[in-house]
């Protein structure tokens, strides 16, 4: 071990976070173990006085100032909750920057454990800024969230505990943001025991230390989604990097669904309600084991956090079911005549169904939305649609489409009673009060719109399905419309849920860029 990484070793040992930061349990999950053939851990960090992990790393830092000094940061959840405590504690100031849509709760939170919050911005890049500025001007210390050497100390103390509780281990899963934690463990675990397996987990949505490995350095992506927040990072840092890049073993992405199993998963087995960020390691450890590893290994994930707003609960237990394979939607072609439902029920062998979407549209076929009920998984999804082959239906497997589990199942109406030159486009965009106006005017009127579906499910985004009335002579125009629009979008004129529940044919046209 070349002698930086032993200091960081040397450091991790020695760090005293006891006066504020609590040694968590490590809980076993029976249920999952047996389901998975392994024995899987979790380390317990939602029992941190701010219910997260960062508290260790804000406070290693902040006991290295002197007393009273000033100290600024820009985040919009734990990292600030974690640095207005850690200041409190220490006899600190604390000023923390955080975007103005961030939600009242982390906001009051972060004044509650002594912080002094200045609103900035719609957006992190923008608070951030703002608390770079504030720093040079008030000749204060920013903390960074995440790529510091001091930061990087005190999350490698998760390591240090889970260590110390856990005599046989065979991998470690830990969830990735901008690295800090999975800097700061895998340099203490590899440092003790070079064989065990460290493997971080990044959401799909924004993987960028799979997409750093892959480049050789850290590299900023062009978009992250919002689901995760606590590990939405455009680009991991520098010095993290260095050190996963030396020390971690392997990166699993997951996604959105997946990691709302895992949320599952940890509320039946400790009835701890996780973050999206905080349940992410299990979704990696889940998806990892049933990659085809062998059984019987002993598994470690991090429940990072769960600071969670309590109305997003409906959103994750919506798609939970089917990150968990226990429910599966389908478009379904069926005749329109009687009896035509109830045979087809009977086609599904008893099976639950979760929803059905019909509305009579004329004669001789229908298309009907379904979600069906699963209890054996991809198993028993394959025996369904088998099932439906022989019994002569067309269908569509819409289980995996997000346009159909965002938009399409909470929508009324059907198809426009003409044919309409349509261009379909799905929007994301920071969620506050009044942010969908300010997305209708940035929008603007130079083009008719013939659809609109808004959804608010207490995420930091919101989510906009939209179609517009485009003559094909215009697409340049509105494309270029688009680029200047600030916005996030995604081009759905040519996803089947279109065609076939809310579009008639027209004539046919250039594919939509």
């Amino acid at each position: 071990m070349v002698s930086q990484e032993l200091d960081y070793f040397r450091a991790i040992i020695q760090a005293d976070i006891a006066p504020l930061a609590k040694v968590t349990e490590v809980s076993q999950m029976h249920t999952l173990s047996e389901r998975l053939g392994q024995k899987v851990w979790l380390k317990r960090e939602d029992q941190q006085p701010v219910y997260s992990f960062k508290l260790r790393g804000a406070y290693n830092k902040l006991r290295q100032l002197p007393k009273g000094s000033l100290v600024i940061t820009a985040s919009a959840g734990n990292h600030a909750q974690g640095v207005a405590l850690s200041a409190a504690h220490l006899g600190h100031r604390a000023i923390i920057v955080m975007p103005v849509t961030t939600p009242e709760i982390k906001v009051n939170s972060v004044r509650n454990f002594g912080g002094e919050v200045v609103l900035h911005g719609h957006n992190f890049d923008a608070a951030k800024a703002h608390a770079f500025e504030l720093t040079e001007q008030l000749s204060a210390v920013f903390v960074p969230p995440f790529d510091d050497k001091d930061v990087i100390i005190g999350q490698g103390t998760v390591a240090r505990e889970l260590m110390q509780q856990l005599n046989e281990l065979d991998a470690v899963f830990i969830p990735v943001g901008g690295g800090g934690l999975l800097a700061g463990m895998a340099v203490y675990i590899k440092s003790l025991r070079p064989d065990i397996q460290i493997i971080g987990v990044e959401a799909q949505e924004s993987a960028c230390l799979q997409a750093a490995l892959e480049a050789g350095e850290p590299v900023e992506l062009a978009q992250v989604g919002g689901f995760a927040d606590g590990v939405a990072v455009k680009i991991i840092g520098s010095e993290t990097f260095r050190l996963a890049q030396k020390f971690c073993d392997q990166v699993v992405t997951v996604s959105v669904d997946e990691i709302c199993a895992a949320v599952q998963d940890i509320f039946v087995e400790t009835r701890a309600i996780a973050e999206p960020s905080g349940a992410l390691s299990l979704a990696g450890l889940k998806k990892w084991s049933q990659q085809g590893k062998r059984a019987g290994l002993n598994l470690a994930a991090v429940l990072s956090g769960a600071n969670l707003n309590f109305d997003r609960l409906r959103y994750i237990a919506e798609r939970t079911a089917l990150g968990a394979k226990n429910e599966a939607l389908f478009g379904v072609t069926i005749a329109e005549e009687k009896g035509s439902f109830k045979r087809f029920c009977q086609s599904l062998g008893g099976r639950a169904i979760t929803e059905f979407n019909y509305r009579y549209a004329g004669e001789g076929e229908a298309q009907i939305f379904v979600g069906v009920g699963l209890r054996g998984g991809q198993v028993e999804l394959d025996e369904v649609k088998t099932q439906l082959y022989k019994n002569g239906y067309t269908f569509e497997d819409f289980s995996d489409n997000e346009l159909a589990k965002l938009h399409l199942r909470y929508m009324v109406g059907g198809k426009p009673p003409v044919a309409i030159q349509e261009r379909l486009l799905r929007f994301e965009f920071p969620e506050y009060p009044g942010a969908l106006a300010r997305f209708l005017d940035t929008l603007g009127s130079d083009w008719n719109i013939t659809l609109f579906h808004y959804r608010n499910h207490g995420a930091a985004e919101g989510n906009v399905l939209a179609a517009f009335d485009i003559p094909t002579s215009d697409y340049a125009k509105f494309d270029s419309h688009l680029a200047q629009l600030g916005y996030h979008f995604s081009e759905e004129t040519n996803n089947p849920c279109f065609a076939q529940y809310l579009q008639l044919p027209t004539e046919p046209r250039r594919q939509a860029s």
